[in-house]
């Protein structure tokens, strides 16, 4: 009876220890599989940090293209059209703050939003998907959508935030020459979203 019990208690140790090498085998591969869906997360974020550009500011004088006026009413009417959110207007109104902050902290005024320059920036946002630059996709300049009220210029793509965004231009020294002008009074921005999440920013200047 002795020597069965033992036998019995062998039996009983061997299948625990066929457990614990399970348990641990598949504890082994679930940290392996969180791992490797944690570097394939950071690699992609860190493609996407790679990929969002700002390129160089725009800047017009007051009295450059005197004579010239331009209102794209076509572009306008359709920028209307495209489609808005709550987290892309919460991240306007951030961009719009963390902007008259920077301004605040040198002295300067607040910018005032400006609906006008905010329709202006809807075309330019979308404009930019296709031709990421300071000329419109149709030739002509960036200020071509509404001359009497474009001055400046800081364009963005890819940042998914509006701090990202505001601490790139304000990394680039065109891009902060034109956030921190005192001539500047007025303000209107606009993110246009693609089919992807990809955003895409413009920020328009007026006197």
């Amino acid at each position: 009876m002795k020597n069965n019990h033992k036998y019995d208690s062998m039996n009983m140790s061997n299948e625990t220890m066929e457990e614990i090498i399970m348990r641990k085998f598949k504890s082994i591969k679930k940290t392996v599989s969180v791992i490797i869906t944690a570097l394939f997360v950071l690699g992609a974020a860190a493609c996407g940090s790679r990929n969002a550009e700002i390129g160089d500011a725009a800047y017009r004088a007051a009295g450059e293209g005197a004579g010239e006026f331009y209102i794209d009413n076509n572009a306008i009417i359709l920028s209307g059209e495209f489609k808005s959110t709550e987290e892309i207007n919460a991240a306007l109104s951030d961009a719009l703050a963390l902007v008259n902050a920077q301004r605040a902290a040198a002295g300067l005024s607040a910018l005032v939003w400006s609906e006008g320059l905010a329709d202006a920036a809807a075309v330019r946002a979308h404009e930019i998907t296709t031709l990421f630059s300071h000329t419109r996709p149709d030739g002509s300049n960036w200020w071509t959508v509404n001359s009497t009220l474009q001055y400046g210029e800081n364009l963005a793509k890819l940042y998914q935030s509006s701090s990202s965004v505001v601490d790139a231009w304000m990394n680039s020294p065109t891009h902060r020459a034109n956030i921190m002008d005192g001539s500047f009074v007025t303000v209107g921005m606009a993110i246009y979203q693609t089919d992807n999440g990809s955003w895409y920013w413009a920020q328009e200047f007026g006197y």
